[in-house]
Parts: C-alpha cells; structure tokens; sequence
C-alpha cells in the first residue's frame, strides 16, 4: 500500500462508521477501526488524531469556507440573507461530499462526547458568520443573533436534506427552512404588536 493513499481517509470513515453502528461508539477501538481499513494502528494516526475525528474529517475548513461566502455575498444583502446565501452556497458543496449522513447522525446523537465535538464544531462555524458579518459592517449583537439563528437554520436543513435521503436539493431545504423561520418571527412579531 502507498505511504499516503488517497483513498485511506475513505476506507477509515467507512470502517468506523461500520463498527460504531454494529458495535457502538464506546465499544470500538482505533485499532479495530485500522484493520477494517486495512492499515495499521500507527497508520491511522497519520490521517486522524483519535477515533472522535474520523466522523468530523473536514470540518476544520469549514470556518474559514462559511466566512468567505459571507464575505463575497452582494453588499446589499441584509445580514441574515447574507449568512443564509453563504450557507446554502458552502452546503450545497458540503454535502455533494457527505455519505451515510443517516448513520453518522445516529453515532453522533449516540454519544455525548460526539454530541460535544459537533457542538464545537457548530461554534466555529457561528463564529465564522459572526466575524464575517462584523467585517460587513453589522453591529456586535444583530450579528451574534443573526449568526446563531443562521446555524441553527443550516442545521435544521441538513437534518431535511438527509431525511429526504438526498433527494432535495441541499439550497431548497435551506429555503424552506428560512421560511419556516420568517414565518414564526413574523407570527410572534405580529402577536407582539396585539398586547
């Protein structure tokens, strides 16, 4: 086998996505992950840090991807158009590249210390659309607000997008979701204006 074949990071997703559905998160190690890989422990090691990873390969760039697209959206925008364009842009590519959503969703839900990591990994990306917005010229706290919101939002859309197996376009669950969400703060603003 190469020193660094392409191909591995793959095969390492795959064989833990694999042995975490059989056998749970807790219950499987980096070893048995690198023999259904079909490399060695040492190996592993090159491609993730520990087990956690494997399931996150990835989304260390996708601050920096979210923050751009913020960036390049017409200045015209308002900040939530803006932070939702952006999203819709990065998840369309995103998920182009995502498999077996439904059984990473599982694993991930099955285990607080993965809960955690995609909790951190979701406060990056606020963060990234919050900078993002701040370089726009928004103020500190619409766009902490507008960038939790958005987060949520492009959540909400993945969720949609994996449960209709792929069948959606990533931008129309996005889409619905938004709408989803001007609908309820249209509603509550309207019943804020009646008291």
């Amino acid at each position: 086998m190469a020193r660094w074949d392409p191909g591995t990071e793959e095969r390492l997703t795959q064989a833990a996505l694999e042995l975490y559905t059989e056998h749970g998160y807790d219950n499987v190690t980096v070893t048995q992950i690198a023999e259904r890989a079909g490399i060695t422990r040492r190996s592993y090691f090159r491609y993730f840090p520990d087990k956690r990873e494997v399931l996150f390969a990835g989304s260390e760039r996708l601050p920096a991807a979210i923050r751009e697209a913020v960036l390049d959206v017409r200045p015209a925008a308002s900040p939530l158009s803006a932070a939702l364009e952006a999203l819709a842009q990065v998840g369309a590519t995103i998920v182009e590249h995502i498999g077996r959503t439904a059984e990473r969703r599982a694993v991930i839900a099955s285990s607080p210390e993965l809960q955690e990591r995609e909790r951190t990994k979701l406060a990056a990306v606020t963060s990234a659309i919050h900078d993002a917005l701040l370089q726009r010229g928004v103020g500190d706290d619409s766009a902490k607000l507008v960038a939790q919101i958005a987060t949520i939002a492009s959540q909400n859309a993945i969720d949609r997008w994996a449960d209709a197996r792929g069948q959606e376009d990533f931008a129309a669950c996005l889409h619905a979701v938004a709408a989803s969400l001007r609908d309820a703060l249209t509603a509550d603003n309207e019943a804020f204006r009646s008291e």
